[in-house]
């Protein structure tokens, strides 16, 4: 592994420097514009490590930023395999189902943005910090539940921590780790933790449901997490911001952050998240004044951010996202693509362990021990793609993978419950995680680039779409199934209330599939130009 030259930092500033003339300023008006790029200048060296950091001080940020999605993929696995057991324990009604799950992503996603915009200047360790103190305090509550609201507040509280850490791992990597194959390897590991976390929530939470209660699964997820908390202190080394004064943090959070806009689109993004929650417990109750009038408000916040960030861009201030990226076809195809990926993923997922206890009658610890091909694949195709990324096109790898993915809701759509595991289940559980993986590292690395100077925003750009899919997948699969379940109980010939179940989840399955060919539109469209990412330059 290569190690980081100061040189490459600097090489933007050097250019600014190469373009001023050799001789002095010949008017007042002249040193008035060269102060601002002096300031930028000195913000850049601001940013070099003091001396460059050893192989194994590189080992120990990028396994300790990766705890962040291990974690959130623990967390995410327990919910999965232990959502029909907590809400038989803790009453929760079958309209409030999904809402565990679904106000995590609610509340992360609203927050993503602003605290990715403090982290660029605040500097990302102690962001991640906070964030990972939080998680491990609204963990262990969530364990500490005793009815439904107390559950769903602690984990609106863990996604608002969540929303620390996943900006600030991002910022931590670009920060630290030199651009090129190191880097790619890097993010690499970070979606890594995701399957990998993903399984060991299972396995635990599979387990303590057999044999204990599904609270232990979070007080030792919880416990584990305070662990990773103690080690990140000494692990992440200091940020160029902790050297500064108070005075100049706070004064470029002023100048810095388009506060506006982040308000603007945050809002907006919580309306949105909020009214798919609603959405996804029922019709019913999408159709009342407050979802409506919310509606009406987050329509006319769009205009509203859109009119306020191309003033921002227009008079050359801060804007958070500046409208010149959407004329760029890569940027909106690659939201666009995340956001049908990380939907289609979601609510696959969780369906299929539905299926697997609602429908074949599975006990949690069988449910958790069939999900473990997807944990290994995914560790398979997270770390495989580290190394594709130079060598392959980005469209290529991401038209293949969901190709391949593709193929798992198909499976479980024409799965007969009375099949062995090994003859359609095994494989769709193998072929769910590859589109995932690959896009994640494959978005990352084309992220940090389309917003060079504030990579703890880029983490919440790319953050808040992937949870804006959770949502919305989970959502719309959870409206598809509901229908057609009620349908069939409802019709001129009833079904049996599993066989009206199934055919529920085999239509949303058949939804998830179908929106694989937006992904390969959009990826035919917007990325065939793109090339290789995570070349060293």
């Amino acid at each position: 592994m290569s190690l980081p030259m100061p040189w490459d930092h600097v090489r933007r500033t050097s250019i600014v420097l190469e373009m001023q003339p050799s001789s002095g300023p010949t008017s007042t008006q002249a040193e008035t514009q060269e102060q601002p790029k002096v300031e930028e200048q000195l913000e850049s060296q601001e940013k070099l490590p003091e001396r460059p950091l050893s192989k194994r001080r590189m080992y120990l940020i990028v396994a300790t930023v990766a705890c962040i999605t291990f974690v959130n993929s623990t967390l995410s696995g327990l919910m999965t395999v232990s959502l029909p057991t907590i809400a038989r324990d803790i009453h929760l009604p079958d309209s409030l189902l999904l809402w565990p799950p679904a106000v995590s992503s609610l509340s992360c996603g609203c927050t993503l943005l602003a605290f990715g915009s403090i982290a660029d200047v605040v500097g990302g360790r102690k962001i991640y910090l906070l964030g990972m103190f939080l998680i491990t305090g609204t963990t262990i509550a969530c364990g500490l539940s005793r009815n439904g609201l107390e559950l769903i507040l602690f984990r609106t509280t863990q996604g608002l921590a969540m929303a620390l850490c996943l900006p600030s791992s991002v910022l931590l990597i670009t920060s630290n780790i030199p651009h090129g194959e190191n880097q790619n390897i890097a993010f690499a590991c970070l979606c890594a933790g995701q399957p990998v976390g993903f399984g060991f929530g299972l396995i635990i939470g599979g387990l303590f449901i057999e044999e204990l209660t599904w609270r232990y699964g979070y007080y030792l997820t919880g416990a584990l997490t305070f662990a990773i908390f103690i080690g990140a202190i000494f692990a992440l080394p200091a940020d160029t911001a902790e050297s500064q004064p108070i005075s100049r943090i706070l004064f470029r959070i002023r100048r810095d952050i388009d506060w506006i806009g982040c308000l603007l689109l945050s809002a907006c993004n919580g309306i949105l998240l909020y009214l798919f929650s609603v959405l996804a417990s029922g019709t019913h109750n999408f159709v009342t004044a407050t979802s409506l009038s919310l509606t009406v408000v987050a329509i006319l916040i769009i205009p509203a951010f859109v009119l306020w960030v191309r003033k921002q861009e227009r008079l050359e201030q801060k804007a958070i996202i500046p409208p010149s990226l959407w004329g760029n076809k890569v940027f909106p195809s690659l939201c666009f693509i995340v956001f049908i990926v990380w939907g289609c993923f979601n609510a696959t997922q969780y369906f299929i362990s539905l299926y697997f206890q609602l429908v074949q009658g599975l006990s949690a610890i069988q449910t958790s021990l069939r999900f473990l091909p997807q944990a290994f694949m995914g560790l398979g195709t997270s770390l495989l793609t580290g190394w594709l990324v130079k060598y392959v096109p980005a469209a290529i790898l991401i038209v293949c993978s969901a190709i391949i993915t593709a193929v798992c809701p198909i499976l479980m759509a024409t799965l007969d419950p009375t099949w062995s595991y090994w003859r359609s289940s095994f494989f769709a559980l193998t072929c769910i995680p590859i589109c995932a993986d690959v896009l994640f590292t494959v978005a990352s690395l084309l992220t940090v680039s389309l917003f060079p100077d504030d990579h703890g925003l880029a983490g919440g750009v790319f953050n808040t779409i992937s949870n804006i899919g959770n949502s919305v997948g989970l959502a719309t699969a959870a409206v598809i199934a509901a229908s057609v379940t009620k349908a069939d109980l409802e019709g001129s010939h009833p079904k049996d209330p599993i066989d009206a179940l199934r055919s529920g989840y085999r239509a949303s399955f058949l939804a998830c599939a179908a929106s694989n060919v937006f992904v390969l539109i959009a990826a035919y469209y917007g990325l065939r130009n793109v090339g290789k990412v995570g070349i060293k330059n």
